[in-house]
């Protein structure tokens, strides 16, 4: 089975970018599917690939030792993906990495990473929902997608999916993966983005992770 979801531009226009998408906790590629076709329609070329493992149940054992060892495995399907998008005259540019919640957290972690390859490095990154060290919630599966999210029609695709997780906002956060995500040193230009009534947010370390940065802006939306 393919670990990629694909959502191509119109035919006939020139694609404008390739954008690569990195689900959170407990959400599926199917999760992304209006996003992934919004942009395409604006003649971006989207991949959405596989939540990572990171912190997930049946991950490695926590720490450094561990975190680094998801992340080599995160940057191989990254490079893959990417790698996977190349036409006739290679992979369009700019490539745009867009993570969200703990798929965020993977992508600023990998980032700030000396050895991360320049294969994997994208022109701009986009993340959403980066979750705190307290960023856990309980409660039935109404009151997750209160946490998630207070569009209708995202609640309603959240909850026909069958393979979205239920539950998995209670799973902590590695605090290994949250010290290297927000001690990351990114690089690129970096949009970090956050709900105002987002329970899960730290937004005092938003704020010092976007001043820390070179090229980053926060946003509340």
């Amino acid at each position: 089975m393919t670990e990629y979801t694909d959502h191509h531009g119109p035919e006939g226009l020139r694609t404008r970018g390739t954008i690569i998408v990195v689900p959170g906790r407990g959400e599926t590629r199917e999760t992304y599917t209006r996003l992934g076709r919004r942009l395409a329609a604006d003649a971006y070329r989207v991949r959405v690939v596989d939540a990572p493992d990171i912190g997930s149940p049946d991950a490695d054992a926590p720490g450094v030792d561990g975190l680094n060892a998801q992340l080599a495995r995160f940057d191989a399907r990254l490079t893959a993906a990417g790698d996977g998008t190349a036409g006739e005259d290679g992979v369009v540019r700019p490539v745009v990495l867009v993570g969200a919640d703990t798929g965020a957290l993977a992508i600023a972690a990998l980032l700030g990473r000396e050895d991360t390859p320049a294969a994997v490095r994208p022109d701009a990154v986009v993340l959403a929902g980066l979750p705190g060290h307290a960023a856990t919630a309980g409660g039935t599966w109404a009151d997750e997608l209160d946490v998630r999210t207070s569009c209708p029609a995202h609640r309603g695709r959240l909850t026909d999916d069958a393979e979205v997780r239920r539950g998995s906002l209670s799973e902590p956060v590695p605090d290994a993966l949250l010290s290297a995500a927000y001690d990351s040193e990114v690089e690129v230009p970096v949009l970090i983005l956050a709900g105002d009534s987002d329970p899960l947010a730290d937004r005092d370390a938003l704020v010092r992770t976007a001043k820390s940065l070179p090229r980053a802006r926060l946003s509340i939306v």
